[in-house]
């Protein structure tokens, strides 16, 4: 269907609808943050062994219910979650690796906040290949991400196939993300009539699907279909081009928080203070939280410097023990900003400076990023680089020598050495 404004007006006017009876229900967006909070207990019980190996009673199962609950659109979303023991799907009960692989992609898809590192985490998990686990998870995902990720389910689908002429099977991610791509397409050419939140779209697509607007419906666009099926083979293409990669690469980028806690760790072993961000302080991480065993509260020398609320951000801190000095600071760029984290280590670096004191700052990164991480250290509001001790510390140097640096490093010196200092 080539224009689709005059459907997508009567679906906006259709009091039935579910633009009228659940995109404008005033109680729709009060779920996102229980969901979310759900969704992060899920996480936390796989990490600490408690998530158990039924559906029923699980932390996931309020959190699926919350969803299936969503009016008309999201009705049956449970299904895919359900326990089939016949089946043994989906394969995260009773499989322990599996479990833990859905607490990654679950943790990694909450923690991150751009669009590459949450296409990332589905071709992660796609990889896998997990018995039932499919695009059904994107339900969940769309809580997390709704201008994302579209929703999933037979009548959305069914809706897209109708518009479009394709033919997207269901429990198929390599589809799911090629229908997205056109879901995104299609919303931008209807931008004035939707929503950058795709439940919009999503909701349009399941009353099509649902044969409430059948009179309606022309013929299927060949452009569109053309269109729809040249995405599904570069996503294919895609997947197959970063399974590759990261077999070259020896390596599959950990969480933001795994990264966290091995800072952490290497700096208790290394005889120092930590301090864990604010706002990270209570994730999990080996079945226990980030900030366990970690100083409380930030020293005065630190909080009374310009711009210490954003210094509380600092992703870890060492201090010396005696005088509870920072003697280095990580930002770890899994998935934030590069920018945001030189800025918050630079207001530290020069608070001190102003005491007459210095500190090391670090950028850990995945190998890939140090070029990204140089580029923004040339830009002209960072000058200052050139007089602070700035380093690029990769994830895989950090893994390689985590061992041998917690038993036989002392001080700065081992970190330093697998770091690669940086000037402006």
């Amino acid at each position: 269907m080539n224009d689709l404004k005059p459907l997508v007006t009567l679906w906006r006017e259709d009091p039935a609808g579910t633009y009228q009876t659940w995109f404008l229900w005033k109680d729709r967006l009060r779920n996102f943050g229980a969901i979310r909070r759900g969704l992060a207990e899920v996480v936390r019980e796989i990490h600490a062994g408690t998530f158990g190996n039924l559906y029923k009673g699980s932390p996931l199962e309020p959190v699926v219910k919350s969803i299936a609950e969503q009016r008309q659109i999201f009705k049956g979303a449970d299904h895919a979650f359900l326990w089939k023991p016949k089946l043994r799907i989906p394969d995260i009960y009773e499989n322990q690796e599996n479990q833990k692989a859905f607490a990654t992609f679950l943790e990694t898809c909450c923690d991150c906040s751009q669009e590459h590192h949450l296409l990332a985490a589905i071709h992660r998990l796609d990889q896998l290949k997990i018995k039932g686990l499919g695009p059904a998870a994107a339900n969940l995902l769309y809580f997390v991400h709704p201008t994302l990720a579209p929703p999933f389910n037979t009548a959305i689908v069914r809706g897209f196939n109708a518009l479009v002429g394709a033919k997207v099977k269901l429990g198929n991610w390599s589809e799911y993300l090629a229908m997205r791509e056109s879901i995104l397409r299609m919303n931008v050419e209807n931008q004035s009539l939707l929503s950058n939140d795709l439940g919009a779209m999503a909701g349009f697509l399941f009353d099509v699907g649902s044969g409430r607007y059948d009179s309606m419906l022309q013929a299927p666009s060949p452009v569109n279909s053309e269109a729809w099926r040249a995405d599904l083979a570069r996503l294919r293409e895609s997947a197959a081009t970063q399974m590759s990669k990261s077999q070259d690469d020896g390596q599959v980028e950990q969480s933001h928080a795994e990264v966290q806690g091995q800072l952490r760790d290497l700096g208790f072993a290394l005889g120092f203070d930590v301090w864990i961000a604010s706002n990270d302080q209570s994730r999990v991480f080996k079945g226990g939280l980030l900030g366990q065993g970690c100083i409380p509260n930030l020293p005065d020398s630190v909080q009374q410097i310009a711009n210490g609320d954003a210094v509380r951000l600092i992703d870890v801190l060492w201090l010396d023990k005696a005088s509870l000095t920072p003697v280095a600071a990580f930002e770890v760029e899994h998935s934030t900003s590069i920018y945001s984290g030189i800025v918050r280590m630079l207001d530290l670096a020069l608070g001190f400076e102003e005491q007459g004191k210095s500190l090391r700052l670090f950028l850990v990164a995945p190998d890939k990023r140090a070029e990204e991480v140089r580029a923004q250290l040339r830009r002209p509001a960072f000058s200052k680089v050139q007089d602070t001790s700035f380093f690029f510390l990769p994830y895989g140097e950090l893994q390689k020598n985590f061992e041998v640096m917690s038993k036989f490093g002392q001080g700065l010196k081992a970190i330093e050495a697998i770091s690669q200092r940086i000037t402006a």
